[in-house]
């Protein structure tokens, strides 16, 4: 007799696929790499996992590029980064986003904090909001003389953090600045110097722009809000959907931001309605935009070594450089 329990309750394609039993498969983003604690040779990166909070169990994989080595008492600018996958697949391990990370501490240079959070169906949005704010304090509180993480404390330069991520890490840097001005850290404040949102993972219920009016492609989507929130939050709740809120725009705890898109990824009317609603509600911050033309959503990690990923990059370290 067939397993009952083997019986699937719902699929995702390429993310995930629920048996009635309650059994997760995850159908991408399970591949991993080791950390290079002596450095990369392809960029000069030393990288390593550790534990940030362990009460909290957040952990992270840090990058810490080869200019921090040249100049051993140099305060490096701190990137704090969520990597995308829906709410529900990936790790700070894939090889996607250990390139993407290391690439990105070589090019700014900068310590990059890539930060593993929670993830759905077992662990529904607002798991993953939770972990990412406990981050940011366990950074911030690294970063500082005597901090528990020897990188952070050495390198890491409290009054430069940027909050990054792309696709559904870059919801998440997104909530965090809007917690983080609402529930400030204490001896650090309320507003970190940036935030880089690359692919945003932002949608609704109506259309927006000239986003694809078919209802079942529309409908695939809404399905992945559905399951990453376990179906208790609607498509137009604040989390999703930040034009439901703007009074939230203005009052971003951050100082500068960089809304990073392309001209086919299933979210850019989003990420150009977001830019255009904070440029026009009295934040008063520095916002840049940038698009890039043809190539669709994360195009960057699929593509790493391409010219428009390079370029992407250039404007992601240039922006942390700033900050």
């Amino acid at each position: 007799m067939d397993d009952p329990g083997s019986e699937i309750e719902y699929e995702i394609p390429a993310v995930v696929r629920v048996h009635k039993s309650g059994r997760v498969v995850r159908l991408n983003g399970t591949d991993t790499v080791p950390p290079s604690p002596c450095g990369d040779p392809a960029n000069g990166v030393s990288s390593k996992d550790v534990v940030l909070d362990p009460a909290a169990n957040i952990s992270a994989r840090l990058y810490l590029p080869a200019a921090a080595a040249a100049e051993p008492g140099k305060k490096l600018p701190v990137v704090v980064f969520f990597h995308g996958g829906a709410f529900m697949i990936h790790t700070t391990a894939s090889p996607l986003y250990h390139k993407y990370a290391a690439s990105l501490a070589a090019a700014a240079p900068a310590v990059v904090i890539s930060v593993d959070y929670r993830l759905a169906p077992e662990h529904p949005v607002p798991a993953a909001y939770e972990d990412a704010f406990a981050a940011l304090k366990a950074v911030v509180s690294s970063c500082r003389p005597g901090g528990a993480e020897p990188w952070l404390a050495a390198h890491g330069d409290a009054s430069r953090v940027v909050l990054a991520g792309d696709s559904a890490g870059a919801n998440m840097a997104h909530r965090t600045a809007v917690r983080l001005r609402k529930e400030r850290i204490e001896g650090y404040g309320d507003k970190v110097s940036g935030i880089a949102l690359l692919h945003t993972y932002f949608w609704g219920k109506e259309p927006v722009g000239g986003e694809p009016t078919d209802a079942a492609l529309r409908g695939g989507i809404d399905q992945v809000w559905h399951v990453a929130c376990g179906g208790k939050l609607g498509l137009d709740h604040p989390y999703i959907n930040p034009a439901a809120s703007p009074e939230e725009l203005s009052q971003l705890g951050c100082v500068r931001v960089l809304v990073a898109t392309a001209e086919n990824c299933w979210f850019v009317e989003r990420s150009r309605a977001y830019a255009a609603r904070v440029k026009a509600c009295g934040w008063g911050g520095e916002l840049e935009f940038y698009e890039t033309n043809a190539d669709g959503h994360v195009y960057f990690l699929l593509k790493p070594d391409c010219e428009n990923a390079a370029k992407e990059l250039a404007v992601v370290a240039d922006f942390v450089r700033r900050c």
